[in-house]
């Protein structure tokens, strides 16, 4: 099945300066190489069919000519493979040499792309033998074929519309207004970069900013394939600093001087999702281009890369480090500002002794600190129940303790049976009411402690929570200002640990850590026997780990729940077995859907990621929308 994924590929040859017959036979190599791989997009370097170091050999005829049989040869060779294939050469068109992509697919020359942008400073001499390329496309004879050649080319997929591939040669990234930009206004998806930029210090990170920003900016892929080792050394060296990116993200990175092929999987759906979000990407009419079109078998596009499975956590431990921090902030921030405007004399939040309302209570402190102001001004109120268990208990009291907040216990018990004696309720059937008084009358206490200190209350729901709405509706579910209404589950608990291992308190360190071991849970049923918690949420509802990665790729990237479920089976493959992924997805959409509800009337809460449902900002979804053709769809796996 075609899950939108183009698996491409960037390749440097190690050529022989102007022995095009060596050259070619290296090509085809490679080309082997890369159908082995399942690539089907490859490209090569800039005139790498003679090597870009030939100088004032580009003027030889001798060597014009073989370029131009051994071009045809390569064409053939490529007719058995479904693949596109983008090669570097230098064409005399009306007595004048260019620098050119030739496309070639099955057999076929499509078109020949030329280079605008001629460096012509520094080492680089490329106006002493090119012409700068000409935009509007013409048509030439090529070896008996009729070839189109100019710059505004796109190749389009006829069987899967939204692959066009532009190119760029080379310096037409560096400059001001690459052709680039054109061409992805234009339509093109994925653009090919053939290049021959020489290495000297420092220069392989601005490259590859360039490379990683353009790909942003103009939301697509981008292939750099790049010149390397088999250049003439007489006075520069090059790297083969092959690259793919996409959106900014960088899918592969060859490591310089060892002509290392790369290979990456474009997200086509990724890209199409994102321009169709974004209101500012612009876009043109093609009727400046010629639109050369190819088939191409789009099925079992195995994925050459692991998905990871937690893509709300960054893998690297460093800029893991630096989110956390960033997150923190961001949270404490929005809080600090919250607590400025309402002229609030403290806050007001709950402590369990679990993952989310310890996150919250150490927003608060950061937010108090920020201000200046005294730790005691934070009311951190415990609420033990029938269900809360000596190990939550006791971490909330200790972690109250070493933070220095005020503290004070109310015991809901009481309360409680009262109301299950007001509304006729048996308090041995332990049903969702039974669940639902208890949370609700936490939130009262809260809210009238809130009164009674001139202040408001923390909220400490997460945004998994929200998205799969566990949370009981006027009760947890309300607050003043939820701190962590935008940070899902699996951030929750990195952010805790990086808070941990940052506080420079061993105590403190030993309390969170001990947080974190604790199994998640609403302790709204009475223990078990031997004390430990009776009611686990991830064993009710789904994991975590599960639901957040579903709802990345739901609300973030609007796929299709056969996408998601592809993905899922690829990132949890030896963690889940298909079943149980299928069940917890079939899980996500129906609760995702019926619990739209809660999340319309969300209250405030600051932005943290590209993920959030605030009904004010990234979700405006009907609370009676219905989730029929998503179930179907799962339905049909």
């Amino acid at each position: 099945m075609d899950y939108g994924f183009i698996k491409v590929a960037a390749a440097t040859p190690k050529i022989k300066v102007a022995d095009v017959d060596y050259n070619t036979e290296l090509i085809c190599n490679q080309i082997d190489e890369a159908a082995k791989n399942g690539a089907k997009v490859l490209v090569f370097p800039e005139l790498c069919l003679t090597g870009y170091t030939c100088s004032d050999l580009f003027w030889q005829s001798l060597m014009l000519e073989k370029v131009k049989e051994k071009t045809i040869e390569i064409a053939r060779y490529s007719k058995d493979y479904d693949m596109l294939i983008m090669v570097g050469i230098p064409y005399e068109h009306n007595g004048k040499l260019y620098n050119v992509a030739v496309v070639l697919h099955k057999g076929k020359i499509l078109g020949m792309v030329t280079k605008k942008h001629l460096p012509n400073y520094s080492e680089f001499y490329e106006a002493r033998h090119f012409t700068k390329g000409f935009e509007k496309v013409v048509t030439v004879d090529f070896a008996g074929q009729k070839v189109p050649m100019g710059m505004n080319i796109l190749f389009k997929c006829e069987n899967r519309p939204d692959m066009v591939i532009g190119v760029e040669i080379c310096e037409d990234l560096w400059v001001p207004n690459p052709p680039s930009i054109r061409h992805t206004m234009a339509g093109a998806t994925i653009i090919a970069n053939l290049s021959a930029s020489d290495e000297v210090t420092g220069k392989s990170i601005y490259r590859r900013d360039l490379v990683a920003g353009q790909s942003a900016r103009l939301i697509c892929g981008y292939i750099y394939a790049d010149a390397g080792e088999g250049e003439s050394s007489t006075d520069l060296v090059y790297s083969a600093h092959n690259m793919i990116a996409e959106n900014g993200r960088m899918l592969a990175e060859a490591k310089r001087f060892i002509n290392q092929t790369v290979y990456g999987d474009i997200d086509l759906d990724r890209i199409k999702n994102e321009r169709r979000k974004m209101t500012t990407y612009d876009s043109k009419d093609e009727e400046d281009y010629t639109v050369v079109t190819f088939e191409m078998n789009m099925d079992n596009n195995e994925l050459s890369t692991k998905i990871n499975n937690m893509p709300f956590v960054p893998g690297d431990i460093a800029k893991r480090n630096e989110r956390c921090e960033e997150i923190l902030t961001i949270q404490a921030m929005g809080l600090k500002k919250r607590l400025e405007h309402t002229n609030a004399k403290s806050a007001v939040i709950g402590i369990s002794g679990g993952l989310d309302s310890t996150l919250a209570l150490l927003v608060t402190v950061r937010a108090f600190d920020m201000l200046g102001r005294d730790r005691k001004g934070i009311v951190a109120v415990t609420m033990p129940g029938f269900g809360t268990t000596d190990r939550t208990y006791d971490n909330a009291l200790k972690m109250i303790e070493k933070l220095g907040t005020t503290f004070i216990e109310i015991n809901i018990s009481d309360a409680a049976n009262e109301h299950f004696k007001a509304i006729g309720h048996d308090s041995s059937i332990h049903d969702v009411t039974y669940e639902n008084v208890q949370a609700r009358q936490r939130t009262l206490y809260l809210m009238n402690l809130a009164n009674q200190y001139n202040g408001f209350v923390v909220g400490t729901g997460d945004l998994s929570e929200l998205a799969l709405g566990w949370a009981t509706y006027n009760g947890d579910h309300m607050s003043m200002y939820g701190v962590n209404v935008s940070i899902p589950k699996t951030l929750v608990r990195h952010l805790v640990r990086y808070y941990a291992d940052t506080c420079d308190d061993i105590e403190l360190n030993k309390v969170l850590m001990d947080v974190l071991d604790t199994p998640v849970s609403p302790e709204l049923l009475p223990p078990q026997d031997n004390g430990e918690i009776a009611q686990k949420t991830e064993d009710l509802v789904g994991p975590y780990e599960l639901h957040d990665f579903f709802m990345y790729y739901m609300l973030r990237l609007g796929y299709t729940p056969k996408k998601i479920y592809y993905l899922a089976r690829n990132a949890f493959e030896g963690i889940y077995d298909d079943e149980t992924i299928l069940k917890w997805l079939k899980t996500f959409y129906r609760r995702f859907f019926a619990q739209q509800f809660k999340r319309s009337c969300l209250p405030d809460g600051p932005k943290v990621g590209t993920v959030a449902v605030s009904p004010r900002g990234d979700l405006r979804m009907p609370s009676d929308a219905c989730a029929s053709i998503w179930l179907k769809e799962l339905e049909e796996i």
